[in-house]
């Protein structure tokens, strides 16, 4: 089972930001990289970062990054390959909204490529995450808090 806490390892951090970014036909998603990965604690500032584990071994991520006072955006869900198919995507998903409202935001927005990531945009839809718009096959979506 994944036990997802609130991190400050920025190495774990980088080394699941740098797998995630690897995916083939997910480079769209990773404009800015190195200025992000290069100051991990001022790019979430107000945010946060989760690291799921398993058995102390890192298994996937999610971040929030600060939009304004009362919005935030969800930021590099990934779950390493071999931690994949256990439900640990809706895990890490609920612990960011928890998050999130403990952070006092009241809405959570954020982007996907169905294209890619066809699994995790299908989730987002059973979870309620409500599609509010589509530009180059980059899927914008939210959910209240």
């Amino acid at each position: 089972m994944i036990k997802v806490k609130i991190s400050d390892d920025y190495a774990v951090i980088k080394s699941l930001f740098t797998e995630y970014s690897q995916i083939k036909g997910a480079e769209g998603c990773f404009v800015s990289f190195d200025k992000e990965v290069a100051d991990l604690k001022g790019f979430y500032k107000d945010g946060a970062i989760l690291v799921g584990y398993e058995d102390d071994e890192p298994a996937g991520c999610i971040a929030i990054k600060k939009i304004d006072e009362t919005k935030c955006e969800a930021k590099r869900l990934f779950i390493k390959p071999e931690y994949r198919g256990k439900g640990y995507a809706r895990i890490l998903l609920n612990s960011m909204l928890e998050q999130a409202r403990t952070l006092g935001y009241e809405l959570v927005t954020f982007t996907t490529r169905p294209d890619v990531m066809k699994t995790a945009y299908e989730l987002y839809k059973r979870m309620e995450f409500e599609e509010i718009g589509c530009n180059d096959g980059v899927v914008s979506m939210k959910i209240a808090l």
